[in-house]
């Protein structure tokens, strides 16, 4: 078994006893592993280097993000939550295939499985990985972003008993923010996607306690809505914010779908 905590601590050097393609899959491998102290410890941060530094050549590297896109369907809950961290850094690095944008579509709004962390798998986080990614195609010139911006919204209306936590809302907020930056979308571009959330629970009649997708919702656009008075910064960065283009016509959507859910 590699030690990868002892490669991390070597500056992420390849082992010059080990084939590169040997090492890549067992990298794979790992970052579907039920342990979280495998998953999502060295072998995440060696992963991400060697994708970041160019050690894995571009042909691997496409290669690797056919094996993420098909994880989308894997019967583990961590093995799924994971193939968009490594589309993330695949596509940051300059690598795309139209067919992962596709496998994550089909995904998101699909899982059930919304906890954002387990006391024996550790962290998972659906929404909040998918939304990095969401962010991530969304703002890929080969991508339209209207594509993502509906996407997000059927994660939004998607039925769930489970409350998100563990800041799950606030990512996918910051990601639809993101997408929102670009310029090149008209008026109507930026602002449609927000009409099949209002028909959804505007023709709801809200119980008590309210259901768990709907709290989901109304937490989620109600940051949209400040990030869309302030602006959005880049993740994890103290940048300037970034305004969102159409602002005042997103804010007005917002508060409007807003005002038609909670006034029922």
């Amino acid at each position: 078994m590699t030690d990868w905590s002892r490669i991390e601590a070597d500056d992420c050097a390849v082992p010059a006893d080990r084939s590169l393609e040997e090492l890549v899959r067992e990298l794979s491998a790992a970052l579907a592993d039920p342990d979280p102290s495998v998953r999502d410890g060295a072998p995440y941060a060696v992963l991400s280097t060697w994708i970041e530094r160019g050690v894995i050549p571009a042909p691997r590297r496409l290669a690797l993000g056919d094996e993420m896109a098909a994880r989308f369907l894997d019967p583990e809950i961590q093995a799924r939550t994971f193939a968009p961290l490594v589309l993330d850094m695949l596509v940051e690095k300059g690598d795309f295939n139209s067919a992962w944008v596709a496998a994550f579509e089909q995904w998101y709004p699909a899982e059930q499985d919304l906890r954002g962390h387990d006391e024996k798998l550790g962290w998972l986080h659906a929404v909040a990985h998918g939304a990095d990614l969401l962010d991530r195609f969304g703002r890929h010139p080969d991508v339209d972003p209207v594509r993502m911006l509906h996407l997000a919204a059927a994660r939004l209306t998607a039925p769930t008993d489970h409350v998100l936590d563990q800041l799950e809302d606030d990512r996918l907020a910051r990601a639809v923010a993101r997408v929102l930056t670009r310029t090149d979308m008209s008026e109507h571009d930026a602002t449609a996607w927000l009409d099949p959330i209002g028909a959804r629970f505007g023709a709801d009649r809200l119980s008590t306690p309210v259901p768990a997708h709907v709290t989901n919702c109304l937490r989620t656009l109600r940051l949209l809505y400040v990030l869309a008075d302030r602006g959005v910064r880049p993740p994890g960065t103290d940048a300037a914010p970034e305004a969102l283009h159409h602002a005042a016509a997103v804010k007005e959507r917002v508060a409007a779908v807003l005002d038609r859910i909670v006034k029922r």
